[in-house]
């Protein structure tokens, strides 16, 4: 695998830790009707964040193979989509703050649980922990 390998890795993490840092900002600056939710950076820099994260992973997926990895590569996508409705709802979608809040609060667990799937490489991720329990 390489150096390359494990420098889109770095890029894949970093923009993985910044794009849920940036949902949990404006998250908040929605929840308390910050001006700064409507700046120019805070409209451009999650679509370039998420656009890095996007293509760092598709070049992940190009070097590791989807075939072997089809189980937790999967869940991952799943949880992204999940994760993608969750977070449209607590920022914009929702029909009250009390909506946005519990969709905020959502969003951040599934980011959880995909961040538990890569880092486990389990499709169950931090939930195999929990269902394993006595």
């Amino acid at each position: 695998m390489g150096d390359t390998f494990l420098t889109l890795r770095a890029i894949h993490m970093t923009c993985a830790g910044l794009s849920i840092l940036g949902f949990i900002v404006r998250w908040i600056w929605m929840l308390t009707n910050s001006r700064l939710l409507n700046a120019r950076m805070t409209k451009i820099v999650p679509h370039i964040v998420d656009t890095l994260l996007l293509l760092s992973a598709i070049a992940l997926v190009t070097i590791i193979g989807f075939g072997a990895n089809a189980a937790w590569l999967s869940a991952k996508i799943v949880g992204l989509i999940v994760y993608i409705v969750l977070g449209t709802f607590a920022l914009k979608r929702g029909r009250t703050k009390g909506a946005r809040a519990v969709c905020g609060v959502l969003a951040i667990v599934v980011f959880a649980f995909i961040a538990s799937v890569a880092r486990t490489h389990d499709p169950a991720g931090f939930l195999h922990a929990m269902h394993a329990a006595p």
